[in-house]
């Protein structure tokens, strides 16, 4: 199977509920058709959905359930998720392992010292596409790294070069191009840009950026000193954010004017922060890792 030019990386698709002043039906998302599935025909990308309720109310805060959990020692900065397997990602380590019993099938580790530290993955028509920087190295840099979700075969690579946005931490198809994250950490990379400069921007397909959002002040607060490791749209549009280390995820709305996201809800669950995926199961569920534990979880959102 050939790939297209790099400069067409990634064509392709990509329990409780509480009240809360301010966001009314905002908090009562309705859960449609799983992301993250993947199929021999190409899928359109999801549009962000725009803020449903009048800005200005406190979040809600939820509860999730972990529903079941999988051993895997390379559980460390995030995971991804087809089918029929799960893909447990370090910094330089990707293994295969079954939905069906947890058992390792491969693993994909880099000999050449090129790639050194993979943020993220997720898995679209047959292919893992991850998220790659140079970090703790100045000045930043970043590549997209493109893998066989089947063989674990290295198979294409689109560096973005320096970034003033920061490292990239992840990245998902939205519309015709990417909806992407830079992350600042406080004390690394640059001294003269802290947490606090860490956004979302969003790119065409030959990765040239249209556009972008900050982070509300108050969840940049809570995810300091570090900023947003995992990322993914939902079933829903909403955009699912996990931060570094709280046991916490956000859920984010594009805003109807203005850079700012709005936060509609946080959710607590039993994981660490890090990278995530939407389970292909037509279930509001994601696949996260525990890094302590050295754990995958499959984790029930509250609808």
């Amino acid at each position: 199977m050939a790939l297209k030019h790099t400069d067409e990386i990634g064509l392709g698709r990509a329990g409780r509920r509480t009240l809360c002043a301010g966001f009314g039906l905002a908090c009562l998302a309705l859960f449609g058709t799983s992301a993250g599935a993947t199929s021999s025909d190409p899928l359109p990308a999801p549009a962000l959905t725009v803020e449903t309720a009048p800005h200005g109310g406190e979040p809600c805060q939820l509860e999730a359930e972990t529903v079941q959990v999988w051993q895997a020692p390379e559980a460390d900065q995030g995971v991804a998720v087809d089918e029929r397997y799960f893909y447990a990602i370090d910094n330089s380590v990707i293994a295969k392992y079954a939905l069906a019993d947890g058992s390792l099938v491969a693993k994909w580790e880099d000999q050449t010292g090129r790639i050194g530290h993979l943020n993220s993955c997720y898995a679209d028509q047959g292919l893992l596409w991850c998220a790659n920087s140079n970090y703790p190295h100045a000045p930043m840099g970043s590549s997209v790294e493109v893998f066989d979700a089947e063989t674990m075969e290295h198979r294409d690579s689109h560096s973005l070069g320096m970034m003033e946005e920061g490292s990239l931490t992840w990245f998902v198809p939205l519309g015709e191009g990417y909806l992407a994250a830079f992350a600042h950490y406080d004390n690394r990379g640059v001294d003269y840009k802290d947490h606090r400069y860490s956004s979302v921007v969003t790119f065409d397909k030959q990765w040239r950026r249209t556009g972008g959002w900050l982070f509300p002040p108050a969840l940049v607060e809570r995810m300091a000193p570090y900023a947003a490791s995992g990322g993914a749209l939902g079933p829903d549009g909403r955009l699912y954010v996990t931060g570094h280390d709280r046991p916490e995820m956000y859920v984010l709305e594009a805003p109807v004017a203005g850079p700012y996201l709005v936060h509609v809800a946080t959710i607590s669950l039993e994981i660490e922060g890090q990278a995530f995926a939407f389970a292909a199961d037509a279930q509001p569920t994601i696949l996260a890792v525990d890094r302590d534990k050295g754990l995958v979880r499959r984790i029930a959102l509250p609808r």
